[in-house]
């Protein structure tokens, strides 16, 4: 198989560290590129840091560093989430890379040639927390929603336009010949509105002497490029465009997973941007919503901000890649909340998966000499694998295959886990501690099968809980998903009679 895949999350300022809503939205494209792994396609995975713009030269400032010394210092916290949060992205691309610089540099001269750049002299209010324009109507009490503990600033100057309002009827265009380009489709209508509304060029430059940390305009050393017009083509210079078009022209367009706070940046002023310079809009954006703690809207105010790092350390990797997928809703807002975080911990992970691993892998221990047995029947038969059970695991791969090109994290994982417990309430009727005795044909056949559908279940939640995946490949010895890019294959042989397993232990101790 030859198909290409290419996601990428937005890129993160570096003016903090790491927080709960960022590691959301990159486990979850973390999860899509481990899926499309397991499809047998080759993924290009694509994160990084945001590095320019006004808030981190003020930050450079406070903290009596340079820029450079400044980002140095914080891209290495987002590049170790790789680590923190189990991830396996391909690309890490920084903002103040040279080649990004040099691709930028590119960008804004292609579409300065096609006409949609022009200079001229303006008074805005502008956020710094959003790196955006605000118009009036944007505001409450004169301050920005998203960032009400920020002043405006009132910006004069002269500086550098992007012809926006060139791109009404060519986006408005695109989307009716593209459904289901934004998802969810209520994001996708709001940015149709926004657009039909009508669209007001935006400032893509800033004046070096006041605001020096950026990327220089070509031909005019004293303006540097706005932060948004710089950090949004690192979307295709991490490909290596300009220069490797046979790389790029193999993965773009490319996916986005992005905040709904990025929703006009990523849909509309990136697909402008695309166009002016002459190359394909993207393939899809898929636009989440916020995390909130215990209700409250996240702040350092409040004192409730949620590290991830912390909360990993605490509780493991995937436990907090399990809450974040499977409680937090795909496309609206939600909640992190200590109480329903250990009550899903315990509930799924411990009593639901972890009690289905450690019953199985003691009823072989003790009465098959801890070997695979071997099932002398055709194991397409296993009412675990056929319609004979409610929610059997073939039923699971479809509702997977079907659930993730959605985003729908939450009801991939709840069908996985309707497996999990259909193959609980197995073991309770069959009662196969009580087969063994007048019947061991049949113990071995409902051993084999409930050892079959553990396989099954780590393929399954690879892409989810790629640690926990691993885990009980190495008890069943599960050599495919052992390999550094593991492929799925539709086969039974995942598993094989006579291999000697591992000794379990507990994979989710209870949380007392």
């Amino acid at each position: 198989m030859n198909i290409k895949f290419y996601i990428t999350t937005t890129l993160p300022y570096v003016n903090g560290d790491p927080h709960i809503g960022f590691a959301m939205e990159i486990i979850r494209a973390d999860t899509i590129a481990r899926y499309h792994r397991l499809l047998g396609e080759k993924v290009v995975f694509n994160t990084g840091t945001d590095e320019h713009g006004q808030k981190i030269y003020q930050k450079a400032l406070e903290e009596n560093k340079t820029p450079q010394e400044y980002c140095d210092e914080h891209a290495l916290k987002y590049k170790n989430l790789k680590n923190v949060l189990n991830l396996s992205f391909t690309n890490f691309i920084r903002t103040t890379d040279s080649h990004h610089i040099k691709a930028a540099q590119e960008f804004w001269k292609r579409c300065d040639k096609n006409g949609d750049i022009y200079k001229a002299k303006y008074e805005i209010k502008y956020c710094v927390g959003c790196e955006l324009e605000k118009t009036d109507s944007e505001l409450i009490d004169g301050k920005c929603p998203i960032h009400p503990n920020r002043p405006i600033e009132i910006i004069e100057e002269e500086n550098y336009f992007f012809r926006f309002s060139n791109y009404q009827q060519k986006l408005l265009d695109f989307y009716n010949s593209h459904p289901g380009f934004v998802v969810p489709e209520f994001r996708f209508e709001e940015i149709k509105k926004f657009v039909s509304s009508g669209l007001k060029d935006f400032s893509i430059s800033r004046v070096k002497a006041k605001m020096p940390w950026g990327i220089e305009v070509p031909g005019d050393p004293e303006q540097v490029m706005y932060v948004w017009f710089d950090a949004l083509i690192d979307y295709i210079s991490t490909l290596g465009w300009p220069e490797n078009k046979e790389k790029f022209n193999n993965f773009w367009p490319g996916t986005q997973i992005a905040g709904k706070d990025n929703l006009r940046q990523q849909s509309a002023m990136w697909q402008a941007m695309l166009k002016s310079a002459g190359l394909s809009n993207s393939k899809q954006i898929y636009i989440e919503g916020f995390i909130t703690s215990d209700g409250q809207k996240i702040s350092k105010s409040l004192g409730n901000v949620i590290d991830p790092v912390t909360l990993t350390k605490k509780y493991g990797i995937d436990p907090v890649r399990y809450y974040l997928l499977r409680e937090i809703p795909s496309y609206e807002d939600g909640d992190f909340s200590q109480r329903r975080f250990i009550e899903l911990f315990n509930a799924d992970l411990a009593n639901g998966l972890g009690n289905l691993l450690s019953r199985v892998l003691t009823l072989v221990n003790k009465n098959c000499g801890g070997k695979i047995p071997d099932p002398d029947r055709n194991p397409e038969t296993h009412p675990l694998r056929t319609e004979q059970s409610i929610h059997n695991w073939k039923k699971t791969w479809l509702d997977i295959d079907n659930y993730l090109p959605q985003y729908r994290f939450d009801l991939a994982l709840e069908s996985i886990w309707k497996f999990i417990t259909e193959a609980n309430k197995y073991i309770d009727q069959t009662e196969p501690w009580k087969l063994i005795e007048k019947d061991k044909k049949e113990f071995n056949w409902v051993i084999y099968g409930l050892l079959d559908s553990l396989a099954q279940i780590a393929w399954q939640l690879y892409p989810f809980l790629p640690g926990t995946a691993v885990r009980i490949a190495q008890l069943l010895k599960i050599e495919g998903l052992l390999t550094k890019e593991p492929i799925y294959k539709d086969s039974w042989t995942n598993i094989k009679p006579g291999t000697t397993l591992l000794e379990p232990k507990p994979l989710f101790p209870r949380i007392k």
